[in-house]
Formats: structure tokens, sequence, C-alpha cells
């Protein structure tokens, strides 16, 4: 799928390549092996042995590398030479260098997805966005309220939400992705965490279980009834009506184009 139509992005810890194939099997639109937050210090090499096996052997899958700053980062670089790593997650994204040391370490430019969990991240976020290589913004929701001592998941994030939402738009990439929700058993509590998501404007969200993919999928994709409206609306708009009345309400340029988008996405999921 077009990495700017993505909706689902499960997580996979690198340390369990058992788990895998079933990530790939989930239904998730990407899948993202995880060499950083996943794996202990103790256990980074033989995660790596473990992912090389995966791509070695055929398997696709994003690959969420350590930090630039760290002591791991440029055995991780070197793994995502493999054909197999379809794109590189870089977490703790703060600025453009990083994005620079990345793309210097490899020897053929590959789609990146920055990790925004940080003051500076969101601070330098427009920046970010613009780096060439960047395909969307990830918002890592746990590790950014951390670092700005925000209690809350909902409205205390709006703000930074949006600030993501526009730098995408500027940079005119896809819309971000949004964090994770922890509860992996409340399909109520994800519906909630998606539909707010997508009305800020995010059209996507990361997966740390199986159980989140189908739901994700499904609340980021149009419903039959938001299909239903687009189809009429395209319908009449290619009849040559112009602007036109449609339910009691007015339908021009933009509304006509909002149901374009619909339909687009519909397709594609």
């Amino acid at each position: 799928m077009d990495a700017a139509l993505t909706r689902s992005y499960l997580f996979v810890p690198a340390t369990h390549p058992a788990r895998f194939a079933k990530a790939v099997a989930s239904g998730a639109d990407a899948v993202i092996i995880d060499l950083e937050d996943a794996v202990s210090a103790e256990a980074k090499d033989d995660a790596r042995d473990a992912a090389r096996l995966f791509f070695d052997a055929g398997g696709q899958a994003l690959l969420r590398v350590n930090a630039v700053d760290t002591a791991w980062f440029t055995q991780d670089m070197a793994l995502c030479a493999s054909t197999g790593v379809t794109g590189i997650v870089l977490p703790k994204a703060e600025g453009r260098q990083e994005l620079d040391a990345v793309q210097s370490a490899l020897h053929a430019p590959k789609p990146l997805l920055p990790i925004i969990e940080t003051a500076a991240g969101i601070a330098n976020a427009k920046s970010i966005a613009g780096h060439p290589q960047t395909a969307r913004l990830l918002f890592g929701t746990v590790d950014f309220c951390l670092d700005l001592n925000l209690q809350g998941d909902g409205e205390e994030l709006l703000f930074y939400r949006s600030q993501l939402v526009l730098a995408s738009r500027l940079a005119n990439i896809g819309t971000p992705v949004d964090g994770p929700a922890l509860s992996i058993h409340e399909p109520d509590a994800l519906q909630r965490a998606c539909e707010h998501a997508r009305r800020v404007g995010f059209g996507g969200k990361l997966c740390i279980h199986p159980a989140q993919v189908a739901d994700v999928n499904r609340w980021f994709s149009p419903s039959d009834a938001e299909v239903e409206w687009a189809s009429r609306i395209v319908d009449r708009a290619e009849s040559g009506a112009g602007a036109f009345s449609l339910d009691g309400k007015m339908v021009d340029a933009p509304v006509i184009e909002r149901a374009a988008r619909i339909l687009s996405r519909a397709r594609a999921a």
C-alpha cells in the first residue's frame, strides 16, 4: 500500500522472531520490526541477528533502529542496507541532522518515518517533515507525554497533534500517524482514540498487538455511509452540474474534492 495511505503500523520486537510471520499475516498495512524500545541493551546484537535472518530469507518490513546518538546505531544502519528493509523508523527525531545521518549511512536512499516524541521534535516538526526522504511523521505519544510531563492522551495532546498535521501538509507528505493505544483488549477505547485522531487530521495509528490491527484499519477507512455519500457527490459532479444542492446542503468544489478523496481511500483500503 502507498505509504501515504497506510492505516496500521504493527510493532513486533526483534527479540521474538517467531512472531514475525504472525505480524505479517495480521492484516496490518505495515509491520515494524523493532530494535529499539522493545529490546534491552543486552539483547541488541541477538535482536539484530534475528532481524537479519528474516530479511535474508526474503522477509520485508520497516525497521525501527536505535537513535542516532546510541552505540547501536552504526550496526543498525548496516542492516538497513538489506533489500527487505522497506523503510526506516527513526526514534527520538529532533532535527534534520539526524535524518541526514541516516541517509549518509545508506548506499541508496530509503523512506524515513521519524518518530516525534520530544519537545524538540515538535519544535522542529516542519523541518523534519520537509526532509526529502521523510515519508510520514509518527507521533510517539507515550515518550512525548513523559518528556513534557503531560497526563492524558486526549485533549491534552490536541495542540501537538495539530502541529504534526500542519507540518505534514506543508511538506506535502502523508497525514501523520498517531501513537499506540496501550489498552490491548479495549475496543471501545481504541475506537474513540482512532475517531479522535482521524477528526484532527491523522491518517493511521501505531499498533502494539495484532488484536488492534483490524479495528485500526476499520476506523481509519471510510465507512459505508461515507462511501455512499461520496459516490452520490462524485456521480452528480461528473454529470457537469457544477455547484449543486444535495440533501439540502450546498455542494461546491471543496466538497467534491473531499468526496473524491474518500473514494480514493476506500479503493486503497
